[in-house]
């Protein structure tokens, strides 16, 4: 998994690459959660996500619930099928704020 950082004015936008799993999810835990230090408003682009696991909708859980506890917001964009299923199947798309 490769995540890439892009500022954009004052939002922030993590790019997200590859499989978000048990190995990689403290890695974007710990990017998600910098990343609020820097920025109130976080979008992550998911378009090149393949899978993500209990373990990566732990960490977008996380984040969620840091971006309210700041008055921030915390996006997810370009959501594949598969990740979309998983978020559907799990109760998370209707928890998350994915925008299509």
């Amino acid at each position: 998994m490769t995540i890439t950082e892009v500022k954009e004015g004052e939002e922030l936008r993590l790019v997200v690459e590859g499989r978000v799993d048990t190995n990689t999810s403290p890695e974007l835990q710990d990017r998600i959660l910098k990343s609020f230090q820097k920025a109130s408003n976080l979008t992550l682009d998911l378009e090149k996500t393949a899978y993500i696991s209990s373990a990566g909708l732990r960490a977008l859980l996380l984040g969620h619930k840091t971006a309210r506890s700041k008055g921030g917001s915390l996006a997810i964009t370009n959501v594949t099928d598969a990740v979309m299923e998983i978020f559907e199947v799990t109760g998370f798309a209707d928890i998350l704020d994915i925008r299509h």
